[in-house]
């Protein structure tokens, strides 16, 4: 099915012009930065989880530790019973991970997560403890925002889009978003980003009923992009590069699923058996990764979106029981992974891709009567062939006596402080420096900028080496 012309000007990235592209953004720094290594071979894949990911059900204390009272803290908030959150020890061992690095806490997944259990077995899934930032909001479009921006109660640009101005041209097409708009973290002007529910279905919208003047229009397309780009006037020129670049794609990419499932019969008929959204999501991802590593030529692709929604667990949350709303929300995830993973391997490029999960924010630490309300911070996970595997970043303090307000835990950047929040500019900064081979001190003049303030409440001191990759 065709998008119309309107879908199609949205979902490629030339809107951006009319919002983000004025003479003084290409006198800006980031964008006239010329770098001698990008990503390379290699591929970026950020992972969305939707609506506020409950994080205290995610990486849960199986015990309380030798120090600290994590597990008793979190009985105290999370209800068993009809409607009760609380997943037991039980429940928990199946898929125990490692320790909490302050208090030696052993902590699990949720059950939900086996097949990503799996993977951390592996040593491929690093579990990043405490993410957030400073003064954190519980809007879902202010958080979003936030953490696509790299910016706190920022819009905008984003953080992935400022990497990619910094290192392509509106000639390139280096990332594919598996939604109907460009995501929030690919967001820039400098170059094209797809945005693609499925590659079988991505075509120019030219008119169904005539195929006749199809070349026709083909042509004039790509004659009034080449004038534009033929200006000295550089809207119209980024315009006319994305537009070429975009039209050669519609003709490109959509070979790229019959080849999978032809080449690829057992794993495409994995994810399809897996029978969701983001098992059929991933797959699409892969579908690209294969025509890259085939040599198709025009697809050059090494960074993708895609999402899970349905987090914002107000009610009917569920514990550990199979028919809960978040079991199956992370069962959904773990196995897509764990196929897409298996298909990463098989295809040679396992330690050669890199995945990030986020969401906008964690729950509250106490239950509601069977959900949990907007909270502050969660887990991250990195996963990938050449990741560190392992337990990284100090679980939050979710002693009832140390919450804020809100009943939320609190951030903090304190030295020395036991439970010390991980940034989420951190994990970025991470990837960007040892993943996409970004020199630290361009990540910090072009895309990741620290605060002023007091040292022990805001993100003054990156770290840019948190390990995991």
């Amino acid at each position: 099915m065709a998008i119309t012309r309107r879908q199609f000007i949205t979902r490629t990235g030339l809107a951006a012009a009319g919002s983000f592209l004025g003479p003084s953004l290409f006198r800006n720094p980031w964008v006239q930065q010329v770098l001698a290594q990008t990503i390379g071979d290699r591929y970026f894949i950020v992972v969305f989880l939707d609506g506020g990911n409950d994080g205290l059900n995610t990486v849960t204390p199986i015990a309380n530790g030798t120090s600290g009272n994590l597990r008793a803290a979190y009985e105290a908030a999370r209800n068993t019973g009809t409607g009760g959150l609380q997943l037991s020890a039980s429940e928990l061992a199946a898929t125990a991970i490692g320790n909490d690095p302050n208090s030696n806490t052993p902590l699990a997944l949720h059950p939900g997560l086996i097949r990503l259990k799996h993977l951390y077995d592996l040593g491929k899934v690093a579990v990043i403890q405490g993410c957030g930032y400073p003064d954190y909001s519980l809007s879902h479009d202010v958080s979003r925002h936030s953490w696509q921006s790299a910016i706190p109660g920022g819009a905008g640009v984003g953080w992935v889009g400022r990497y990619l101005a910094a290192n392509y041209t509106g000639t390139d097409i280096p990332g594919v978003n598996i939604t109907n708009e460009i995501a929030g973290e690919f967001i820039q002007s400098a170059t094209s980003v797809l945005a693609i529910r499925r590659v079988g279905n991505f075509k120019f919208p030219y008119d169904e009923y005539d195929d006749a003047d199809i070349p026709a229009k083909s042509a004039t397309f790509s004659a009034l992009c080449s004038n534009a780009t033929a200006t000295a006037q550089p809207t119209l020129q980024y315009v006319g590069n994305a537009g070429n670049a975009t039209l050669t794609a519609t003709s490109s990419y959509p070979p790229l699923s019959r080849q999978y499932q032809n080449d690829r019969a057992p794993f495409n008929q994995q994810y399809s058996d897996l029978n969701t959204g983001f098992a059929r999501d991933l797959r699409e991802v892969a579908k690209i990764i294969y025509g890259v590593t085939r040599g198709v030529p025009n697809v050059n692709a090494r960074f993708f979106e895609l999402r899970n929604g349905g987090y914002d667990t107000h009610s009917d949350q569920g514990a550990g029981a199979a028919d809960g709303q978040h079991y199956n929300l992370h069962h959904e995830v773990g196995e897509a992974l764990n196929v897409f993973y298996q298909d990463c391997v098989d295809m040679g490029v396992a330690n050669k891709v890199c995945i990030v999960t986020w969401s906008e924010f964690s729950r509250r630490i106490e239950q509601n009567d069977n959900g949990t309300d907007h909270g502050s911070q969660g887990p991250m996970f990195v996963i990938g062939g050449a990741v560190q595997g392992g337990v990284y970043g100090n679980h939050p303090n979710i002693n009832s006596d140390a919450l804020n307000d809100d009943g939320n835990t609190m951030y903090s950047q304190a030295a020395g402080d036991p439970y010390r929040s991980t940034d989420f500019r951190d994990v970025y900064g991470t990837l960007l420096k040892n993943w996409l081979n970004m020199p630290q001190g361009t990540i910090l003049s072009s895309v990741l900028t620290p605060e002023a303030g007091n040292p022990a409440s805001y993100w003054t001191a990156p770290n840019f080496d948190l390990g995991f990759i």
